[in-house]
């Protein structure tokens, strides 16, 4: 609620709508970016709000801030609040029909450009690409590089293919089941991948942690009683649509990096290795095909 002064009026200058939404729990990044969202303004005019904080606000922009605020409260995503999220250098547009793409997930692009470094015209595939994060990167830093990018759901193809033409990125897509486009698509030539690379549910299907996820589309997010079961498959099916030499690179739950070694490691692939997030978690592995 917005606190009420002696005048039995809302309160409602900037100082006064931040203060509440601190009261309610939000983090002070996230209470200024959704009020700038609700003054129409950037993301990057945090100086603004102090600047300005005995301003007084519409009533309008009141009503829609305090409904921001307890949405935020709630735990949705503050990107599906604002509409978009940065990733890698990129604006992204997102909403509920995908998951919110984490920071720690261009630890996973930073390795893909690293493994795409000594190619030329390479040929790149990602899977379950949800907002096109990925995929829209890679590109973005490659455009000589034939990206691929496949995902089961209608919905979240249409939300990857609006920010492909949004960024004038020229990314491929395939709707289906992980890998099967891989072998049936002729719109990329039909050829075998440099690079696979995916951030695939990981999360068990069981994990308490799912209450504060439960405004992301579920199938997004969880795989199975151990949250492999979407990281066995895409490993036992990936070689067959690599080059040889080529690399196969996953992220994953930080205490999940030690199975998924194994699991790659089982299936052939050499220098099978990990590498940390932004907090210092072991969040992706990758290896490369014999």
């Amino acid at each position: 609620m917005i606190p009420i002064n002696h005048n039995n009026t809302p309160a409602n200058t900037v100082a006064d709508a931040l203060g509440n939404a601190l009261q309610q729990g939000l983090e002070r990044l996230d209470a200024e970016w959704l009020l700038l969202h609700a003054l129409g303004r950037s993301p990057s005019d945090r100086a603004w709000l102090r600047a300005h904080d005995t301003d007084t606000l519409p009533s309008d922009t009141v009503r829609h801030y305090r409904q921001l605020c307890g949405q935020r409260a709630d735990q949705v995503p503050l990107a599906y609040l604002t509409g978009q999220r940065g990733f890698h250098g990129l604006t992204l547009q997102v909403d509920k029909r995908v998951l919110d793409p984490r920071p720690d997930t261009e630890t996973l692009v930073d390795w893909a450009l690293d493994v795409l470094a000594p190619i030329q015209l390479p040929r790149v595939a990602d899977l379950g690409t949800g907002s096109g994060a990925i995929a829209l990167a890679v590109q973005h830093a490659r455009p000589d590089a034939v990206v691929l990018a496949i995902d089961a759901s209608l919905d979240a193809l249409d939300v990857a293919q609006a920010n492909a033409r949004r960024l004038g990125l020229g990314v491929h897509f395939a709707c289906g089941h992980w890998l099967q486009p891989l072998y049936a698509s002729t719109e990329v030539g039909g050829e075998r991948f440099h690079l696979i690379v995916s951030n695939p549910p990981y999360i068990a299907d069981q994990d308490p942690h799912m209450e504060a996820l439960r405004h992301e589309p579920r199938q997004a997010l969880t795989s199975g009683p151990d949250g492999l079961d979407d990281i066995r498959h895409i490993v036992a099916e990936s070689p067959g649509c690599l080059w040889p030499g080529g690399w196969l690179l996953l992220e994953h739950g930080h205490d999940q990096a030690d199975a998924v070694q194994t699991l790659m490691r089982q299936k052939g692939y050499r220098q099978v290795q990990s590498r940390k997030d932004l907090g210092g978690h072991t969040r992706c592995t990758g290896g490369q095909r014999p």
